[in-house]
């Protein structure tokens, strides 16, 4: 979908550079976007006049000084004009729907969630439709909506596959569309979450980055040359075929020694439970291991070599300037972090650059927030590489 929200009408190849530019690294000065981009001063200023009279970006006072006189003077900055318009965005799990409204720079400024009680599609449709609603009488200039889901999404609106979800071929974005009156646009969760990272977060400014999350699966993203780079792999449980221990246990989650038989929530607790006959959630179990407990410290450090060798093949393969750890399952580093850390240096040879790996400490919030970026991106920007 390339659909501008509404009040914008599509961006040439140019503008949308500009736009970009502006939204990621602003407020900037014209003669750094006409740097940046290698741009004239007769171009910038064809390019940026339908953004200024479209209320897009703000322009200065400036811009009504006429160029002979206006030479010689300081450059103004452009900015975008964050609060004219906001989006929805929606992060779907198993059996809750968390949902949040961004500015236009993505800044969170509503959460509504919901339990889901039913995996429907027309009835999650009807939910996303009634906390849509609710954020629209609160944030009136709602332009458009971005659903994330754990899966795979096709022609971002057709949920092709979720084995959360237990969907196949769902058009979701056409479900939502029909009930709101608002452009949608359907992602991958990861994928979603990517992209305001690289965009507004972590990976801000850089060429290579990598996000890896961990929590009920395994989510990998890449982004090299600043652009994320999509793969018909995206959302079809990359951990599962991704060893990092040929000895390592065998789960009903994944192969043996698998990321996912090792790393996943799932997986970590079914071990727990198959050792000690004991049902415990993540959260105990970490916090047995922190305490000395035997059977939870074993678990917990074949999970936190298992990061670390992971880690360490996605740096000496990809070299990324930084490597962010999301999810809900980071709360692993806390617990065993200098384990993570020797096994990456037992991975690396002894002359590599340090591995800059931050970890995110983050709710669901921030993968709804993620859906809500990929809206802007498509629907505002018209981005293709979105």
């Amino acid at each position: 979908m390339t659909t501008s929200a509404d009040g914008w009408p599509p961006l040439s190849p140019g503008e949308r550079a500009v736009a970009i530019e502006v939204l990621v690294h602003g407020p900037l000065s014209r003669s750094e976007i006409a740097r940046r981009l290698n741009l004239s001063a007769g171009s910038l200023t064809r390019l940026t006049k339908p953004l200024i009279e479209s209320g897009l970006l703000i322009g200065s006072a400036e811009d009504s000084v006429p160029p002979e006189i206006r030479q010689g003077r300081p450059s103004q900055p452009l900015d975008v004009v964050a609060e004219s318009r906001f989006f929805a965005g929606f992060k779907i799990t198993g059996d809750m729907v968390y949902g949040v409204v961004t500015s236009l720079r993505s800044d969170i400024v509503a959460r509504r969630d919901r339990p889901l009680t039913t995996h429907e599609p027309s009835q999650v449709a009807d939910l996303l439709r009634e906390m849509t609603e609710g954020f629209a009488r609160d944030f009136p200039r709602l332009a458009g909506i971005g659903i994330g889901v754990g899966g795979r999404a096709e022609k971002r609106a057709v949920v092709a596959e979720s084995a959360f979800l237990g969907w196949s071929d769902v058009p979701l974005a056409q479900l939502v569309e029909e009930r709101t009156g608002l452009p949608v646009v359907v992602e991958n969760d990861v994928a979603a979450l990517v992209e305001a990272e690289s965009w507004f977060g972590a990976g801000r400014g850089l060429d290579r980055f990598v996000v890896l999350t961990i929590g009920a699966g395994i989510g990998y993203g890449l982004v090299l040359g600043g652009k994320r780079v999509a793969s018909a792999e995206d959302g079809r449980g990359v951990g599962r075929h991704w060893p990092v221990n040929p000895d390592g246990p065998l789960t009903p989650d994944g192969g043996r020694g698998s990321a996912v038989s090792l790393l996943t929530i799932p997986s970590i607790r079914y071990q727990l439970r198959a050792a000690t006959g004991h049902d415990m959630s993540y959260e105990e179990i970490l916090a047995g291991a922190a305490a000395g407990d035997p059977m939870a410290s074993r678990v917990v450090d074949e999970a936190a070599r298992a990061l670390g060798t992971l880690v360490a093949q996605i740096a000496n393969f990809v070299m990324p300037q930084k490597i962010l750890l999301a999810g809900e399952g980071v709360g692993l580093v806390d617990v065993a972090g200098p384990l993570v850390e020797e096994t990456i240096l037992a991975g690396r040879h002894p002359q590599a650059d340090p591995v800059h790996l931050e970890t995110k400490v983050s709710d669901f919030h921030d993968w709804a927030r993620g859906a809500a970026v990929l809206a802007i991106q498509v629907l505002v920007l018209g981005s293709a590489e979105a």
